[in-house]
């Protein structure tokens, strides 16, 4: 294919001399590539001629790809460059040499926890800086992530999604974009793309690592979306027993249908993970299925046995990886199977029986024999005796250890005879659990099937069903008491209203739930609190400030005095002038507002006797007092003769002046 490539040995954009196809995709081919500007070695990525002749993607494309070259993280393949040359559209690209995770899980089939959090946690680095960028990656798969030979792990593809999401817009006016078993259900029914998208995808990444396979199954793609849409993923525990349910909880929260139950973004799932693996697992659960990861025998040239040829039971190997946090070595251990034999004299047999090596084999000038020789019988022999020896220890071996039974959810009695039948001790730890119904086994250390010498023990988690926590009786309890009751009982306060009642006002009158009931931890817990019977307003106006205290103490009410008197010819000064409310009912606690008198607005009535009866009315009503005229000759001349109160007297500012006209 390399060979009849165009685009190989061609110097593009006058700098990037192409090398070999790396691999080919849906959008673009990847070229391994020399930039002999920098003489440094890169990935050139080339769009498929139909999209870069599309003017509208070329410049959506050379966009994202001018954004992503700004995303700049350890574990992000780096943008370095972006170009034209005729009508190649590429970009440059770091070159990362190692293998995607893809090609590593087709070679070990699962990883272990430890190993599969050592792939998470740079994955979601990377997501994590990408979200705070404003960027979604939309394709989160085992092919986007690179495993360099150094222990590395970055995140290739950042902003390619997104230009061929809006290409897909322009010419269908539809989006799908991502790798179907990885597409979270929002994208699929919405077309809508977000931090919590690349969540969902990270979540179905680990689940894959953890089982060795997608969690949707299906005949068709359509099978498999409907069942994104309307299925939970399922727990990773169901397809390999023994899993911590720590993993479970994990990826339910990230692979959860509603996207508002997710983390946000991939730095608050990356938290998670991080408190998961170091607080909540232990080592060996971190390290489940180490153990039993079998390597394939190395390949035969005939898979026919030969006469005499010898098979022992292929052994189990343990996987001498170490993917921790930091980075996953990728050193093969296959190079370790066994191959030819050598004979005594330092000749070497070949896959046939047939000798081949250095001095002349038995019966010089002879055809050779298809016969073994005696170097290869003293061969067999050894091997035969050590197949016995290796037999004979097996068989010891397996007197001395057995397998740890499959015993959750069984009843502890149950667990426990099962656990004891195969030769084992039994511990018992107690936790509550919402799942396993009290007194069932919740999990085992170690998990099941996980080989042990007879007479160690194994330790069962055993079910106190859920727990639960009882509402504190909280009647009469000032709110502020109540809220630390509340909250010593391991329960939330919620709403705080109020209503009618005979309590006294403040003090809690009832809950919701009620007291005694059994809650969840963490359950929220309603407070009701009185706010009194209404009480009607007493009247105050006329009473000294002390009696006003004194009469709305009996009633459980306040008083507030204006501290401004007012004039009041209602009131002598030193009492109530007004109040506020002065009628209805309030509630107690109610606080009523009093204005003070400071007696009447005392004026000097104006002399009058004499004047004409007009001028005497302007005279009295110019001095602030109302007039009443008293006639007491129609026919005479209307002059005042008397008035009351008399001239020069005191009187209240607005009273009635009476003038007697003759």
């Amino acid at each position: 294919m390399t060979m009849d490539d165009p685009l190989v040995g061609r110097l593009l954009d006058g700098r990037y001399r192409v090398e070999s196809r790396i691999a080919a995709g849906g959008m673009a081919t990847v070229y391994r590539a020399l930039d002999t500007r920098l003489d440094r070695t890169v990935a050139v990525k080339v769009m498929h001629p139909a999209m870069a002749a599309d003017a509208s993607f070329t410049d959506r494309f050379i966009r994202e790809a001018k954004a992503a070259a700004r995303l700049s993280h350890p574990n992000v393949v780096g943008v370095f460059d972006q170009g034209h040359d005729g009508d190649v559209v590429f970009l440059a690209m770091e070159y990362v040499e190692g293998r995607t995770l893809r090609e590593l899980l087709q070679d070990l089939g699962t990883l272990t926890p430890r190993e599969a959090f050592g792939v998470l946690e740079p994955t979601l680095a990377a997501l994590g800086a990408a979200h705070r960028a404003g960027f979604v990656h939309r394709d989160v798969k085992p092919e986007n992530v690179l495993i360099s030979d150094d222990g590395g792990i970055k995140v290739a593809d950042f902003g390619l999604a997104r230009a061929t999401a809006t290409a897909a817009s322009a010419a269908t006016g539809k989006v799908l974009v991502g790798t179907v078993a990885y597409l979270a259900p929002e994208q699929i029914e919405r077309g809508a793309a977000s931090p919590t998208s690349d969540v969902y995808a990270a979540g179905i990444l680990l689940y894959e690592m953890l089982t060795g396979r997608q969690p949707y199954q299906g005949r068709s793609a359509v099978e498999i979306i409907y069942k994104h849409v309307h299925e939970d993923v399922p727990p990773p525990s169901r397809a390999v027993p023994g899993l911590s349910r720590a993993l479970d909880t994990l990826i339910a929260r990230s692979t959860a249908r509603d996207p508002f139950h997710r983390p946000p973004d991939a730095e608050q799932l990356l938290a998670m993970v991080r408190q998961i693996r170091q607080h909540e697992m232990t080592d060996a659960e971190l390290d489940f299925g180490a153990a039993e990861r079998v390597l394939p025998p190395p390949p035969r040239h005939d898979d026919t046995p030969l006469e005499g040829e010898l098979f022992l039971p292929t052994r189990e190997v343990e996987v001498p990886l170490n993917i921790g946090p930091l980075g996953l070595p990728t050193e093969s251990v296959l190079d370790e199977h066994l191959h030819a034999g050598y004979n005594d004299d330092g000749g070497a047999y070949d896959d046939h029986g047939y000798y081949d090596g250095p001095g002349e084999p038995p019966g010089k000038g002879a055809a050779r024999r298809r016969g073994p020789s005696r170097g290869m019988l003293a061969f067999l022999v050894v091997v035969v005796l050590a197949a016995a020896i290796g037999i004979t220890a097996w068989q010891l071996g397996a007197n001395r250890s057995v397998s740890v039974p499959t015993v959750v959810s069984l009843a502890r009695a149950e667990a426990q005879k099962k656990v004891e039948s195969k030769g084992l001790k039994v511990r018992f730890q107690e936790e509550y659990s919402e799942t396993v119904p009290r007194d069932g086994v919740i999990s085992s250390d170690p998990g099941a099937g996980r080989s042990l010498d007879k007479g160690a023990t194994v330790t069962l988690k055993i079910s106190l069903g859920p727990e639960r926590r009882t509402v504190p009786p909280l009647a009469g309890l000032p709110v502020d008491q109540a809220r630390k009751a509340v909250t010593d009982a391991g329960l939330v306060v919620g709403k705080v209203s109020q209503q009618d009642s005979s309590l006294p006002v403040g003090q809690v009158a009832s809950t919701t739930p009620t007291v005694g009931t059994s809650v969840s931890p963490g359950s929220t817990v309603d407070l009701i609190v009185s706010k009194g019977t209404p009480v009607p307003v007493p009247s105050l106006v006329g009473l000294t400030e002390q009696e006003a205290r004194d009469t709305l103490a009996q009633w459980q009410l306040g008083v507030n005095v204006d501290p401004v008197p007012v004039f009041s010819n209602d009131a002598p000064a030193g009492r109530v002038a007004s109040q506020n409310p002065a009628t209805g009912t309030v509630y107690p606690g109610t606080v009523i507002t009093v204005v003070m008198s400071k007696g009447p607005d005392l004026v000097l009535v104006p002399k009058v006797d004499g004047m004409s009866e007009d001028d005497a009315k302007r005279t009295l009503t110019d001095a602030g007092f109302q007039v009443s005229v008293n006639t007491v000759f129609p026919l005479g001349p209307k002059k005042v003769t008397s008035m009351s109160p008399g001239g020069n007297n005191m009187a209240p500012r607005g009273s009635k002046v009476t003038i007697n006209v003759f």
